[in-house]
């Protein structure tokens, strides 16, 4: 069995790609127990676990399989098809992670090493839910428990030790940083946050810390919308009436799970023309993207994507470099962890071969000396010739090996040596 984790970022791949690929938190349960039945069989990568982490930054499937050159392929020529994308431009930006490149993958993501903003927090919950979701699916097997457990502790363990969160700039603050640069000041800018989900709570938090002139939430679910704006002191309206009243605020920020654009080219070309081109500061915080990409060419309108922000964020990255260098000599150690835990399950078939076939030639001995004491045989003899059959029979097998040697080479005979030198001075004492 090989574990892999399959995938591309924010570091492979532009959002352009990123959208395209993306696999919305509803869809993601459903996908996992397709993939399983689908690519279960050795033909298409005897593919047994799988989990799905999908953001803004990232789409990567962990993953265990029998056979992994089959199973990647099949993978991604699953993705294209979901996704309508040509392998051809999907695969310049893929990567894939095998056995301990893949543990120390997932340990560096989870730590925060591998994400936009530099030791953010956020990753790891979106880890610990699609395991739950991979679990909840079934598809979680010994690998990937083992891998995610694994990961935890090791994030757990680097933001306790270094200080790779300290002093770091979140997408929200990078969004508000760039607004101050175009107004100045944001005390007498409407802000609409458009979604209620957690990115906007923590940017409209970040917002409103500069005590803009009004807030609102403009929402699908128009409850949820409006409780969000209770906490902010704001409105709240239905998301089916931004048409009508986009023109009426300075700045917006977006952040939905909307598969499509919900703010449109001919939708923010009315508002620029009722606002007689005073600017707009759009911030698009979702992937696939809720803004038309057509809009960034129209004067007077800012937009700033995710990627646009990260590039923000990555400013003072200097600054945390050794808290990086800390971080990594922390998850090589956990990676040799893995590592040895890996070799161990490797062992595991070779084991149970073994145990099965000394059980095979104890009951094939023990019935045979069954069998003459039935007949009257006298039972000293008896157990004599079942300890010379049950000793010959158990060594029959490694002696030919080392005699002949086929197949085998030094480190291997040596090995085979010194197994059967530890066994015999155990019973020495």
């Amino acid at each position: 069995m090989t574990l892999f984790a399959l995938g591309l970022n924010h570091t492979t791949a532009p959002v352009s790609v990123r959208e395209r690929v993306a696999f919305g938190e509803d869809e993601i349960a459903e996908t996992i127990t397709y993939l399983c039945d689908r690519y279960s069989r050795d033909a298409t990568g005897g593919l047994q676990e799988v989990a799905i982490v999908s953001t803004c930054n990232r789409t990567e499937l962990y993953c265990a399989a029998e056979n992994l050159e089959k199973a990647r392929d099949a993978l991604l020529d699953f993705i294209c098809e979901k996704k309508e994308v040509q392998r051809s431009e999907l695969e310049p930006h893929i990567y894939c992670h095998v056995d301990e490149d893949a543990a120390k993958h997932a340990f560096r993501v989870a730590s925060g090493l591998d994400s936009m903003v530099l030791g953010e927090t956020q990753i790891v919950g979106q880890m610990k839910k699609a395991e739950k979701i991979a679990q909840s699916a079934h598809s979680l097997g010994t690998h990937l428990n083992h891998l995610f457990q694994a990961t935890f502790t090791a994030a757990k363990e680097v933001r306790s030790v270094t200080a790779i969160g300290a002093n770091s700039i979140s997408l929200a603050a990078a969004a508000v940083r760039l607004a101050l640069r175009l107004f100045g000041s944001l005390k007498n800018e409407r802000i609409l946050f458009v979604g209620a989900g957690e990115m906007i709570e923590l940017c409209a938090a970040h917002f409103t810390a500069q005590g803009p002139k009004s807030v609102t939430i403009a929402n699908r679910t128009l409850e949820r919308g409006q409780a969000l704006a209770c906490t902010l002191q704001g409105e709240a309206m239905a998301l089916s009436d931004l048409p009508a009243k986009i023109q009426d605020y300075d700045i917006i920020v977006s952040c939905t799970a909307s598969s499509l654009p919900i703010i449109g080219l001919g939708m923010v070309e009315r508002a620029i023309t009722l606002r007689k081109h005073r600017p707009i500061f759009i911030v698009d915080l979702a992937v696939p993207r809720d803004v038309e990409p057509e809009i960034d060419r129209l004067e007077d309108v800012y937009v700033y994507t995710v990627d646009d922000l990260g590039k923000v964020v990555n400013q003072g990255m200097a600054n945390r470099q050794a808290a990086m260098t800390q971080a990594e000599t922390i998850i090589d150690l956990r990676v040799r962890d893995f590592s040895e835990w890996l070799r161990q399950r490797d062992s595991v078939p070779a084991i149970q071969a073994l145990r099965d076939r000394a059980n095979y030639l104890r009951d094939f001995e023990l019935n045979r000396a069954l069998r003459h004491l039935n007949h009257g045989d006298d039972p000293k003899e008896v157990l004599e010739m079942l300890a010379y059959g049950l000793t010959n029979k158990l060594v029959h097998d490694p002696t030919i090996l080392l005699r002949d040697g086929k197949g085998l080479s030094e480190e291997d005979r040596l090995l085979i040596e010194r197994c059967f030198s530890s066994f015999y001075r155990r019973f020495d004492h």
